[in-house]
């Protein structure tokens, strides 16, 4: 099953003492990259949190925002130390009146940032290991939403790639066609010009085997049609099973054999038909970053 990197997912789970909102967000990255924005109560299961993002989602920039809402006051755990805090204000105050900037709201944000600007009061185990759940629970089922929104973008750029690959196997049956006609133009050319060589009155025997090895190399692309067609067909297997890095490398070794039959064919119609599949690659490739 193919799936993009990019997604999104976001759950909202109410129990009797909390209320836990989580949002998770992908976006493509050869690398994992997490970012996660908890309350710091949680701090010590963000590993945990981590972990779980890693496993499931395999890959890519992740970003989970979390915000826990207490609905009993009580159960929270915290309170603000307001002696604390209002100490903080005061010093911030003073030392911010001497350059003539006084912000009481910014001053109040700063101070609850310093230290233990907040009592944690002990809470009874059953209840940190309930909230504990919940918090997993809303985890979990973000990331599922996640998960499904990345199939669903995984199965549009699946029919994309389908899609080009298709139009570059039209070209490449144009260009076989084309090729039993441009074979006969090579011929001729050939035929003359062992002509010319056969005149002259210098004629080197070694020379005219060189020559006869060397426009038959040169013109030849009846190895690259059929590697290009093969790796077409590979492309559309690998593409079912879902396999992102598969279909990247993939992707370069369809381009290389549709640049060999560019310089090989030395021809105005099979150019043109290049360029075509050129531009569907190019599609191609600007998804296959985007996929797992």
């Amino acid at each position: 099953m193919l799936k993009s990197m990019t997604g999104f997912g976001k759950a909202i789970i109410e129990a009797p003492t909390v209320t836990v909102t989580v949002e998770v967000k992908t976006l493509n990255s050869k690398f994992t990259d997490i970012y996660c924005r908890i309350p710091k109560s949680l701090s010590s299961k963000e590993i945990e949190i981590r972990n779980n993002l890693t496993q499931q989602l395999e890959r890519g920039k992740m970003e989970l925002n979390m915000q826990v809402q207490y609905t009993d006051p009580s159960a929270a755990g915290t309170s603000v130390n307001r002696p604390l805090v209002g100490a903080y204000i005061k010093d911030l105050a003073d030392t911010a009146s001497q350059y003539g900037t006084v912000d009481t709201a910014e001053l109040l944000k700063i101070a609850l940032t310093m230290p233990n600007a907040f009592n944690t009061d002990s809470v009874s185990e059953e209840q940190s290991a309930n909230e504990w759940k919940t918090v997993l629970f809303a985890v979990q089922k973000a990331i599922n939403e996640c998960n499904q929104f990345r199939v669903r973008e995984g199965e549009i750029v699946k029919a994309k790639f389908s899609e080009y690959i298709g139009n570059i196997a039209t070209a490449l049956t144009e260009v076989e066609e084309h090729d039993k006609t441009r074979i006969p133009s090579v011929r001729e050319r050939l035929r003359k010009a062992v002509t010319d060589i056969l005149q002259d009155d210098e004629f080197d025997k070694n020379r005219f085997e060189q020559e006869l090895v060397y426009y038959i190399e040169k013109y030849d692309i009846s190895e690259e049609k059929v590697r290009l067609r093969t790796h077409l067909n590979y492309f559309l297997e690998v593409l079912e099973e879902g396999n992102g890095k598969k279909l990247n490398f993939l992707a370069q070794e369809i381009g290389r054999e549709i640049n060999t039959i560019g310089s090989k064919a030395n021809d105005v119609v099979i150019q043109r038909l290049v360029v075509n599949m050129k531009d569907e690659l190019e599609k191609i490739k600007e998804q296959t970053s985007n996929v797992l």
